[in-house]
């Protein structure tokens, strides 16, 4: 889904503050010449998912009302190189003060998307799902968690108040799992689920025996994950199983078919290089 203007707003008109500083000397520069209408094509340089167009649409609207941003494909199609996505019509010194900004946008979460799609097919055909971690560009995590889905992932939690996920500093202060968990549950409001990382299958155990929801296998051989799971699925058929853990897509398909229900990677938003995108203006 994509986000809300309320919520992207803010971050776009910060973006375009930043951009345009005090002026568009270059732009303004041209005079009369940048009030004329014009219209721009928006074309993929290289093959890959697009992503952020309704995004880098809003760019343009936020600068007036008289620039429209006409996406030619849907969110998530993939393109060859050469291929036209977007045209974008209104005011010369619109398309140009909005371009770099948009163009950003739109080559950063096409990059995410593009990456994640390819980590997603490797997997297409078995139960397991891809899963987004909170590893994002600070500022920038609704955004790239976007991508991910339009990559085809699943997003974990937003943020800290979305779930709980005990993890093993949480577990070093607590003083064992079955501590943390017990405590944590007492405050957490309905219907959060708890979710424990474990490394050991003694440490599984103690995850079930405390009850937890959903147990990450962070780390493990694959040979140490099938075990694991043999373990979770007959002692709690109903508790999810997520791997997690140095996940690349050499390891990916491995992992998945040890039975895990998610494999929660940063990858697809760490190591993904922009997808590049240019504009070219019919004046």
């Amino acid at each position: 889904m994509v986000p809300a203007n309320i919520v992207l707003d803010p971050l776009l008109t910060m973006w375009l503050q930043e951009d345009i500083g005090r002026g568009d000397r270059t732009t303004d520069g041209l005079g009369a010449l940048a009030q004329r209408p014009g219209q721009a094509q928006w074309v993929a340089k290289a093959p890959g998912v697009i992503a952020g167009l309704p995004i880098a649409a809003r760019v343009f609207e936020l600068l007036g009302a008289a620039l429209v941003f006409q996406p030619l494909m849907a969110e998530g199609t993939m393109v060859e190189a050469g291929t036209e996505i977007a045209q974008i019509t209104g005011p010369l010194w619109g398309l140009l003060t909005g371009e770099r900004v948009a163009l950003n946008v739109a080559m950063h979460l096409s990059g995410i998307a593009t990456l994640t799609r390819e980590y997603v097919n490797k997997i297409v055909d078995l139960p397991a799902q891809l899963v987004d971690t909170r590893k994002t560009t600070p500022g920038l995590r609704l955004l790239e968690k976007y991508a991910t889905q339009v990559g085809g992932a699943c997003n974990h939690r937003m943020g800290l108040d979305d779930g709980v996920m005990v993890k093993d500093n949480h577990i070093a202060a607590a003083g064992g799992i079955e501590a943390a968990v017990t405590q944590i549950r007492q405050g957490i409001p309905y219907p959060l689920t708890i979710e424990v990382e474990t490394e050991t299958l003694d440490q599984v155990q103690a995850a079930l025996d405390a009850g937890a929801d959903i147990i990450m296998l962070d780390n493990m051989a694959p040979a140490l994950m099938h075990r694991a799971v043999g373990l979770i699925r007959s002692t709690a058929a109903h508790v999810k199983i997520e791997a997690s853990g140095n996940i690349t897509l050499t390891t990916l398909r491995t992992v998945a078919e040890t039975g895990v229900d998610y494999i929660s990677t940063s990858a697809p938003i760490t190591r993904s290089p922009w997808l590049d995108l240019s504009m070219r203006i019919d004046a």
